[in-house]
């Protein structure tokens, strides 16, 4: 392949907007066709992003074919079918996340691009924060000593707040609240995030998992036209890592005060670190040698990074996957398929192959 990617974008939502503008500003990419089933919804995206090809199907864009990579920025629940459609077409693909809506799917969507050696990568965005990737360097290092408690965060207030719009009456945030929908709440959207966030930052995987979940009251019966608003809206863990460590995670969109806001703090033997990330911003702080004896805290230059856009692009390039990959998100998918289970069961469950072989349906 030649340095010139050519990529399609597939779904013109809210997100794809986001991956039109990273994708066009790096040199050597061009965003050449865009599907959606909504024929004014995807010429006004092509419109808006100068993208020649406008499709209604993925069919039609697949037999047309003028590209090498595909953003699939489609709905949950429609990553599966259009991806092994893509893979089987032996299309580059950057899925966003969730990969599926469960283990057995991702599963196969990993083995089959890995088959068919095709670069794929799952848009976990918040690898794209610079004080993470620094704090995992860090921790990696040995520079906080063996990691003993974890704790993590992502907490969101669009249930209570207007500023990204009003849910009760917008598609777009209407679907994230009904399991019909292809929704698996809170924990679907934003737990994948969190996760990724917290292992990544560690460098380390969860090897036992313990999770609560609720549905809150939103509208009388919880039900909104055509929309049940029964998907979770916060849920709680206690996790044991792979490391040793200890952890609790909870995400919740009702967290009042905080618009976007994922936390980390990781405390070893010899230190700590925390890592937050807000709309408005970063940081990176630690707790090190004299200053753990007053627990003083001090601010740690991140430097920048390359972005999840940027490293497919040049993963596609080199024809190499890089992180995160499907298999990445198919292992992430598998834990938040037994936080379902041990609702359900209220009991601990361990991370494994024979575990996930009991407790997920095909």
């Amino acid at each position: 392949m030649s340095d010139s990617v050519r990529l399609l974008i597939l779904g013109t939502g809210g997100m794809a907007n986001r991956h039109a503008t990273e994708f066009s500003t790096i040199p050597g990419c061009q965003v050449v066709a865009a599907v959606d089933v909504d024929i004014a919804k995807v010429r006004a995206f092509a419109a808006r992003h100068n993208v020649a090809e406008t499709f209604t199907s993925l069919e039609e864009a697949l037999e047309w074919g003028q590209f090498d990579a595909v953003a699939n920025v489609t709905p949950d629940r429609v990553h599966y079918p259009t991806t092994l459609q893509l893979i089987a077409a032996g299309k580059h693909v950057f899925c966003e996340k969730p990969l599926a809506e469960n283990y057995a799917k991702a599963d196969e969507m990993a083995r089959r691009a890995e088959a068919a050696g095709l670069v794929n990568m799952v848009n976990l965005t918040y690898r794209n924060v610079a004080p993470v990737q620094k704090a995992r360097q860090m921790v990696l290092s040995g520079e906080i000593g063996h990691v003993r408690h974890i704790e993590a965060s992502y907490l969101q207030s669009w249930l209570v707040s207007k500023a990204w719009g009003d849910w009760a009456t917008e598609d777009q945030w209407l679907w994230r609240l009904s399991t019909k929908h292809g929704s698996n709440g809170v924990l679907g959207d934003v737990g994948i995030h969190i996760l990724d966030f917290a292992g990544y930052g560690a460098a380390t995987e969860i090897d036992r998992i313990f999770a609560r979940l609720k549905t809150f009251e939103k509208a009388p019966g919880n039900r909104i036209g055509d929309y049940d608003l029964d998907a979770n809206d916060s849920f709680t863990m206690t996790v044991e890592f792979s490391n040793g460590a200890m952890g609790v995670i909870h995400a919740s969109r009702w967290a009042t005060g905080h618009l976007n806001e994922l936390r980390l703090r990781m405390h070893g033997d010899k230190g700590a670190l925390e890592v937050i990330h807000t709309p408005t911003g970063n940081s990176l702080r630690g707790c090190f040698g004299e200053d753990v004896e007053k627990g003083t805290w001090r601010d740690i230059d991140a430097g920048t990074m390359a972005t999840n856009y940027e490293r497919f692009v040049e993963a596609v390039r080199e024809n190499r996957t890089r992180e995160p990959s499907f298999r990445h998100a198919a292992e992430l998918q598998k834990v938040l398929d037994l936080a379902l289970v041990t609702e359900a069961e209220r009991r601990e469950q361990e991370v494994n192959p024979l575990a996930m072989l009991q407790a997920v349906p095909a």
